[in-house]
């Protein structure tokens, strides 16, 4: 029972602490010995629409903050995404994530389940 309360007492880790550590795991992901190949596919079937709605979200939002921004997500067994989340939280990050939430990405390799990923998104001038 102590055990239990002292778990339970315990803080939860902040937000950003969770958010760097997907980050962490995500980019382990991609360096694991399926992430080449994974990340292969999955740049050639979202490279032009992730171009086309970062446009979009720049647009929408003008002026646009043009701030970087990372992008973490879980990628399901079927390719969907769930836990997408941006930080910083900017106008064209929120856009940006909004984009991912119908997307289906090509299938995972099968570890870590759910697969994580991000993108750094930045516009170089």
């Amino acid at each position: 029972m102590l055990l239990l309360l002292a778990l339970a007492l315990q803080p939860s880790p902040a937000a950003g602490d969770d958010f760097h550590a997907r980050v962490t795991q995500a980019k382990l992901a991609e360096g694991a010995a399926t992430g080449p190949a994974y990340q292969k596919q999955l740049w050639d079937r979202i490279g032009n629409p992730t171009t086309d709605a970062y446009k979009a979200c720049l647009a929408s939002n003008a002026p646009a903050d043009k701030s970087p921004f990372t992008l973490v997500a879980d990628v399901q067994a079927d390719g969907h995404l769930a836990r997408i989340e941006v930080q910083p939280r900017t106008p064209v990050a929120q856009c940006m994530a909004g984009q991912f939430v119908g997307w289906v990405l090509p299938v995972p390799p099968a570890r870590p389940a759910p697969y994580p990923i991000e993108i750094d998104f930045s516009i170089k001038q």
